[in-house]
Order: C-alpha cells, then structure tokens, then sequence
C-alpha cells in the first residue's frame, strides 16, 4: 500500500472540506449532480478525443497502482539476481532453467532465457535495451492521459460554470433565485479546478515516477543479467547492482552487512564454547 497516496488524497479533501465548514459552509452546498455531470462527462470526452480508446483504458486499470502498487519490489528483484549468479557461478548458467517457471518478472524472465541460450552479450544488451525503450515509451502514455484531463478539467468548469450564469440570466426578476443559481453555477468551477490538482495531476506525477523507477529496475535486471553471463563474483554484482537501488538500496546494504558481522562476531564465541 503506498501510504502517502492514501495521506495525500485525505489531507487535501479533509483540508478543504474542513476549512470550508469552519466557515460556516456545508458540504451539500457544493453536492451538484449537474455540474458534476459537465466536468467530468466533459473531461472524459476530450480524452477520449485526444487518446486512443486503448490508451485511455490502459491508464485506467493503471489507476489502482497509485494507491496500491503492483509488480515486484527492486529489493527482491535484486536478491533474485544475486541468487541466480551464486547458482550459475558454481553449476553454471544452463542450470537456471529450472528456475525460469519462478520467475514473475517478465523481463527478467526474457533476459535469463536468452542468456541460458547461448546469446552473446553484445546481442543480448541491444535486444534487451530496445525491449526498454519500447516499454518505456508504453508507459509514458499513461501519465500524459491523466495530465491531459488535468488541463480540460478546469476550462470544462468554467464552461459549466457559465452555463449556469446563463439559466440564472433567464430568473433576474427573483433576486433570491439569482444570487442561489450564481452559487451553483460555479460549483463546476470547483469541481474542475480541483480534480486537476488534487486528482488528475498529482496521479499523473505519481505514475511517472513509478514509470521511471520501472526502468531503472530493467536497466539494473539487464547488467544482472550480462554480469551473470560473464561469470561475475556475486559480491562484486551485489555492490554494482546496488547503486540502481539508491538511498534504499544502501540502507539495506549496510544493515546486511551489519547482519553478517554481527554473525561473524558470534561464530568464534561459539566455537570457544
């Protein structure tokens, strides 16, 4: 679960719901299903215009994976390697085939058969390295769909909102109705101005980052893969690959290194027993 999704969507509504009422508002005031229908049918239609129908529902079911995010974790790619170059150091890389049905990352998974195949590491990088670019350009697309609804929703607001100037316009003999109808025409303008900065482009950031942080975890699977093929000492692969895994990679480095000390320091204190 990504905790600071969850903190961030609630500490903006509660904020604006909060200072709101201490106003003296109340929350059904700005409950219009009208204007709800203008921003966000409006919004969808101009993306829809603007993006193919497969596109758009990609980065829909990608939606999920800001609050909860999917795929395996680098920390756990990164053991997984280290595993496979400890196996293919003592029985040699043809023996991880019988691993290749536990392996969930597809690229990974697509790496380690062409290297058990016999391809040379020249061949490898360069397929493998299109493989990157081509998801990587895939996975751009996903955020430009939600910061596209990011820029329609508050014009689509205020066209909404002077859709209701102009029922007002037509009850100026009731000056209650009127100063009521004003309130609600820019209900819209609410709705849009805040879904595209409290929703669309905070998520569109957000997938950025994860599609960023995706192709580093390729770029690191990929020199794993190569050091594999190339017979690399497994301590000497940890420490290269650990630097694709930044700050945390580094807390982790140093708390394994703590472990292990820790156990070499009581190794000889048991053997004296």
């Amino acid at each position: 679960m990504e905790k600071s999704s969850w903190l961030g969507i609630l500490l903006a509504i509660g904020g604006i719901l909060g200072g709101m009422t201490i106003d003296g508002g109340k929350i059904v005031q700005i409950l219009q299903p009208s204007a709800a229908l203008i921003v966000f049918g409006g919004t969808l239609g101009a993306i829809l215009l603007q993006f193919p129908m497969a596109t758009v529902l990609t980065a829909f079911r990608a939606l999920p994976s800001v609050f909860v995010p999917a795929g395996e974790h680098v920390e756990k790619q990164l053991e997984q390697i280290l595993a496979f170059a400890q196996k293919a150091r003592k029985l040699g890389i043809v023996s991880l085939d019988a691993d290749l049905g536990a392996v969930n990352d597809p690229f990974l998974k697509k790496a380690l058969m062409l290297a058990i195949d016999g391809t040379d590491s020249q061949d490898l990088r360069g397929i493998m390295e299109l493989e990157i670019d081509n998801l990587a350009e895939h996975a751009e697309r996903i955020p430009k769909v939600f910061e596209a609804a990011g820029g329609y929703a508050p014009t689509v607001g205020i066209l909404g909102a002077v859709l209701g100037l102009i029922e007002v316009m037509q009850h100026l003999n009731n000056i209650s109705e009127v100063g009521r109808g004003i309130a609600v025409a820019f209900v819209a303008t609410i709705y849009g101005v805040a879904s595209a900065n409290l929703f669309y482009l905070p998520v569109a950031g957000k997938l950025k980052h994860y599609a960023e942080d995706a192709a580093k975890a390729r770029e690191m699977v990929l020199e794993g893969t190569l050091s594999i093929l190339e017979g690399m000492n497994p301590r000497m692969l940890e420490t290269k690959l650990r630097a694709y895994c930044g700050a945390e990679g580094k807390a982790a480095a140093k708390e394994k290194d703590a472990a292990e000390a820790a156990n070499m320091a009581g190794a000889p204190s048991q053997a004296a027993g």
